[in-house]
């Protein structure tokens, strides 16, 4: 029952945070509890992992064996990685309260700030 009670947990946080995922299977879902912070992982069929922090909105997606949903990047940096990398595909895409960080499918990961400028290019 907690395990349901979890998955439709997801699927509600899905809905409201993260709608590129709707209607995507969800495999499993949890609740990391730690001492002042709580997070929500979700992980799809597809082998999408999406986390939430406890507000609802998306920290950390992933797509393991696809592209991260456009409606989910910023615009932004939708353009960035067009315009620059016109061949690859954004495969992670993390946020935090300082920057964003997206990862490409040619493994090379680019730092944005809060205002989408590029800070960092790492391989």
């Amino acid at each position: 029952m907690k395990k349901l009670m979890m998955i439709l947990a997801g699927a509600a946080l899905l809905a409201t945070s993260a709608p590129a995922f709707a209607g995507v299977e969800v495999s499993f879902s949890k609740v990391d509890e730690e001492l002042f912070d709580k997070d929500y992982k979700v992980v799809f069929v597809n082998g999408a992992k999406v986390e939430f922090a406890k507000n609802g909105e998306w920290k950390d997606v992933e797509c393991k064996y696809g592209e991260v949903p456009a409606a989910i990047v910023p615009q932004q940096i939708r353009d960035y990685v067009t315009k620059n990398y016109p061949k690859n595909k954004i495969v992670a895409i993390d946020r935090d309260r300082r920057d964003y960080e997206v990862e490409l499918d040619n493994g090379l990961d680019l730092k944005f700030d809060l205002k989408f400028r590029l800070i960092d290019i790492d391989n």
